[in-house]
C-alpha cells in the first residue's frame, strides 16, 4: 500500500494556498491550528522551529519543515514557547526593496470544506524538520519562482509542485527514520495491512466487519479491536471515509453524473451518497463541486 499517495491524493479536495516571505532575522510568528497540510522551506538565513509537543528545532538554509495535519506551530529567531510568539501576518507580503535576511516559501493544502488529514499523517508528529537533498532543493527553486510571476499553466503547476514537494519530503523522513520508527502503526501489522489494502483498492466492494476481519485472518472482536487501535477510528468508520473522500476527488476531477459516482464508490443510490456526502462535508456533493474549482496560490498561515 502507497500510504504517501494515498495520503497526498487525499488532500487534493482542499484548497492550495502559499506565499513567499522575505522577512528580517528578527522574524516571529506562530501559525494557527487549521485542518490541513502545510510546509515551509527556508530559502534564506536561519531560526527555530517552534511547536507545542516538542523542543524548538534549528532550521537553517535548505530545510523543510513540514506540518502533517496542521497543528499550531511557529518560527522565530531564537527558541521559545509557541504561546511567546505573535499571530504570524495575514496576507501576502509586499516584495521588498532588497533582499532581506531570512526567505521563505509556504505552502498549504486546507481542507476547508470537511475531509480530514488521513491518518497516516495525523500519526506523525506535529512538525517535522527535514534535511533538503538535491531534488527537494530543486522543486523549491521551482516553487518559488512560479510564486514569484502568475503565467500560464500556473493553476494546475502550482497545485503539482505543491505535490512533489510534501511527497519528496515525505519520503526523506521516512528514509530518515527506517529502523527508529515505523511509517505508519497501522501497516506493521499484517492482518491490519491487509485489510486496508482491500479497503482502498475495492472501497465499493460490499464490506463488512465480518469478510474485513476474515481478510485480515482475525475474530471479529479482534479485529475491530486492533484496527481501531491502530488506525484511530472502527473499520466501518475508515471504509466510509474512504468512499466519500473518493466521492470528493471524482467530483473535482471529473464530470461524471452523481449516479454514477455513487456507484464507484460503494453505494446504492445517488441520494443515499449525497446524504452520507453531506454529513461527512457539510453540504451536497453539487455544491461541493462547484466550489472546488483550483485556486491560485496565495497566502498561507
Amino acid at each position: 500500500m502507497d500510504v504517501i499517495s494515498e495520503a497526498v491524493e487525499d488532500l487534493r479536495i482542499g484548497q492550495v494556498y502559499g506565499r513567499r516571505a522575505e522577512v528580517p532575522a528578527t522574524f516571529a510568528g506562530r501559525f494557527e491550528a487549521c485542518e490541513g497540510v502545510g510546509f515551509h522551506v527556508l530559502l534564506r538565513g536561519e531560526g527555530w522551529l517552534i511547536s507545542g509537543s516538542a523542543a524548538p528545532m534549528r532550521m537553517r538554509a535548505g530545510d523543510v519543515a513540514v506540518v502533517p495535519h496542521g497543528a499550531a506551530h511557529g518560527f522565530g529567531p531564537q527558541p521559545c514557547t509557541l504561546a511567546e510568539l505573535p499571530a504570524a501576518p495575514m496576507g501576502i507580503p509586499a516584495a521588498p526593496a532588497e533582499p532581506m535576511p531570512v526567505d521563505m516559501i509556504c505552502g498549504i493544502y486546507r481542507l476547508e470544506r470537511g475531509g480530514s488529514v488521513h491518518p497516516f499523517l495525523r500519526s506523525l508528529p506535529d512538525v517535522l524538520l527535514i534535511a533538503s537533498d538535491a531534488r527537494l532543493a530543486a522543486l523549491a527553486e521551482l516553487l518559488t519562482e512560479d510564486l514569484g510571476r502568475p503565467r500560464e499553466g500556473m493553476l494546475v503547476n502550482h497545485r503539482a509542485l505543491v505535490d512533489l514537494v510534501l511527497v519528496h519530503a515525505l519520503r526523506l523522513w521516512q528514509a530518515a527514520c527506517r529502523g527508529a520508527a515505523p511509517p505508519w502503526d497501522a501497516l506493521t501489522d499484517r492482518g491490519i495491512a491487509a485489510a486496508l489494502r482491500e479497503i482502498h483498492a475495492s472501497p465499493e466492494a460490499p464490506w463488512t466487519v465480518e469478510r474485513l476481519s476474515r481478510t485480515a485472518g482475525m475474530s471479529r472482536t479482534a479485529f475491530t479491536r486492533r484496527f481501531t487501535a491502530l488506525v484511530g477510528v472502527p473499520p466501518m468508520t475508515y471504509l466510509i471515509g474512504r468512499r466519500l473522500h473518493r466521492g470528493a476527488q471524482l467530483l473535482r476531477e471529473t464530470d461524471a453524473p452523481l449516479s454514477a459516482i455513487a456507484r464507484r464508490v460503494g453505494y446504492a443510490t445517488e441520494f443515499a451518497f449525497a446524504g452520507a456526502f453531506r454529513r461527512e462535508f457539510g453540504l451536497p456533493p453539487g455544491r461541493f463541486r462547484g466550489l472546488t474549482e483550483p485556486l491560485l496560490l496565495r497566502e498561507a498561515g
